[in-house]
């Protein structure tokens, strides 16, 4: 197990101190003007990477539903334009060019027909998929929360079925045990199911926590440091994967309640 954390945590320098990988956060670290790329930030980055041994990840552009999330980089994978195919295109070209292992995207919103949605964004996954290919990356589609009812992918079945359809070796999962926790209603043995039904097809693994019901704030996703909601984080023993654990929290003081937990969990293993 290899235990990151969110670059949306804190400074590059400060979760280096903490951690083995970062998640780089395309939609914090000022990498755009508004949905233009600035190049001379994207050099910055990449000189400052080049300068450490971390791992790395990357978090494409998603639809945020947070009024603090940058409208210019709303993207819905089920509803794309040119714009969006590039910002995607451009966060895959950069997470060939600093190294990354993978590319967490996340899947679309459902607006008008669910079947034509999924459609929709199966076909937008194809494309993407290819260009992914090309530079090596992999692709990690996450699971959202089932508290929201107009996210695709939030039952184990349709996100397995989506990387199935999309049918290439680019496309894996990105597990994100918080929303799956709200998809089971904080119920630890349909959680565990959910888990292992994931099989073999996880390649990156978000990590926070929640109550397992929905709130009053974001579907109650309250991206939490580990411990603080009703998650039994034993259940990720379940989980077929050893790579990197990322710590999707909000500051560096979570990261370290977070890594504790792990650290605890595998060390009692």
């Amino acid at each position: 197990m290899i235990i990151g954390a969110s670059s949306f945590a804190s400074s590059l320098p400060e979760l280096q101190k903490e951690v083995e990988s970062i998640e780089l956060y395309i939609p914090k670290l000022g990498l755009y003007r508004g949905n233009k790329l600035v190049k001379e930030r994207v050099k910055e980055l990449r000189d400052a990477l080049t300068t450490s041994n971390m791992l790395t990840s990357m978090h494409a552009p998603y639809f945020g539903e947070s009024p603090n999330y940058p409208v210019e980089l709303m993207v819905d994978t089920a509803h794309m334009g040119k714009v969006q195919f590039r910002m995607m295109e451009e966060s895959i070209s950069m997470a060939d060019e600093f190294d990354c292992s993978v590319v967490v995207i996340h899947p679309g919103k459902i607006t008008g027909d669910r079947e034509t949605s999924f459609k929709n964004m199966v076909d937008n996954l194809r494309r993407l998929s290819l260009k992914a290919g090309d530079c090596g990356i992999t692709l990690g589609l996450e699971n959202k929360e089932g508290t929201d009812p107009t996210n695709l992918c939030y039952t184990v079945e349709e996100h397995m079925h989506a990387i199935k359809e999309v049918n290439s070796p680019s496309l894996k999962a990105t597990f994100d045990i918080g929303h799956a926790n709200l998809t089971c209603g904080g119920d630890m043995k349909k959680l565990r199911e959910f888990i292992r039904r994931l099989g073999d097809s996880v390649v990156h693994a978000h990590i926070h926590d929640n109550n397992g019901m929905n709130g009053e704030k974001y579907f109650g996703d309250m991206h939490a440091a580990p411990g603080e909601g009703s998650i039994d984080f034993s259940v990720l023993h379940e989980l077929r994967f050893d790579g990197v654990y990322n710590l999707e929290v909000f500051s560096i003081e979570d990261v370290r309640r977070g890594k504790k937990v792990l650290e605890s969990l595998w060390r009692h293993a």
